[in-house]
């Protein structure tokens, strides 16, 4: 039982202590993830740039700090109510400015126009979608011709809490949602090892082709 209510919060932070636990713990653990997404991006300053579900902000800071062009625009998309609240204020000043849109909505629904993002990058966030063909489909949509995707996991902590039964059904399995991205119209789809001084993490790279 406590293996679903961790999964269901980590999918879907809600406004409760699970919540608030599940915030402080992306805060604590994610940050080297969500970086290594941003700079694997190769954002550039006038680029519109998507984060699928932001959490309580900490990429959106990151990319915020690289769009410097007068073009340049940041849109964040998260299911949780939650998050989107939080990351909300943390980037208050950039979401008044216009500089920073945020959308509380599904990946799968995005209020996107077609060909909207240069770059999109996610952090430990697709094991958590119902439909990963339907995720990918809609990523694809909104992604100008020849934009970037990019996502960034620790695989044996996905497998680890998988075998926990934390993680719902087989969706954390990378395959699986490299061939939801094939299946959806990328291409130049690949997994590759990363190494830093302190960790080493996996990188999922697609580019959309229209």
């Amino acid at each position: 039982m406590w293996a679903e209510k961790l999964g269901k919060q980590l999918g879907h932070p809600t406004q409760s202590v699970g919540g608030w636990l599940v915030s402080r713990l992306l805060v604590a653990r994610n940050w080297v993830l969500e970086e290594n997404a941003v700079q694997l991006c190769r954002i550039q300053p006038d680029d519109t740039v998507l984060e699928l579900g932001h959490g309580p902000g900490l990429g959106l800071k990151s990319a915020a700090k690289l769009l410097t062009a007068h073009k340049g625009h940041l849109i964040g998309v998260d299911y949780s109510a939650y998050m989107h609240k939080e990351a909300s204020e943390r980037m208050k000043d950039l979401v008044a400015s216009g500089k920073v849109t945020l959308h509380h909505c599904d990946v799968a629904a995005m209020p996107l126009e077609d060909n909207t993002a240069d770059k999109v990058f996610h952090c430990n966030c697709y094991y958590f979608w119902p439909d990963l063909r339907k995720g990918a489909t809609e990523i694809h949509r909104v992604m100008k011709p020849g934009g970037l995707m990019v996502t960034t996991l620790r695989l044996s902590n996905v497998a680890a809490l998988a075998a926990k039964r934390v993680m719902p059904g087989e969706n954390w399995r990378p395959e699986a949602y490299m061939t939801a991205l094939r299946d959806s119209g990328f291409i130049d789809v690949r997994m590759e090892d990363r190494q830093l001084k302190y960790i080493s993490f996996q990188a999922i790279y697609a580019t959309a082709s229209k």
